[in-house]
């Protein structure tokens, strides 16, 4: 691609507009994964105790192993809406400038 193509791409206003709205989106994201993880070991580090408790009398299991796996599917559920808004939006975003290039 020469260098007239670049700049042509970086100046179209539906090129800054979807690097707009995919860094706004991914930074979404990745706030509310941050927010999820930490959130969880700040739970572990000052109230432990609540990721203690039984789910129920006579279980074994605690509190802690579904928020656990809670975050673990959270950054699954995260990364899939990523993927979907991808393939969908900016996608279609994406061929149009690519096609107006052309």
């Amino acid at each position: 691609m020469s260098s007239i193509s670049i700049d042509t791409i970086k100046n179209d206003p539906q090129f800054q507009e979807l690097v707009s709205k995919r860094s706004r989106f991914a930074w979404t994201l990745t706030a509310a994964i941050l927010i999820i993880y930490f959130g969880f070991i700040f739970v572990i580090a000052f109230v432990p105790k609540v990721l203690a408790i039984p789910l129920g009398t006579g279980i074994v299991a605690t509190v802690g192993i579904p928020v656990g796996l809670g975050v673990i599917v959270s950054a699954f559920v995260l990364t899939g809406i990523y993927v979907a808004r991808a393939n969908t939006e900016f996608d279609a975003i994406t061929q149009q400038i690519v096609e107006r290039v052309k």
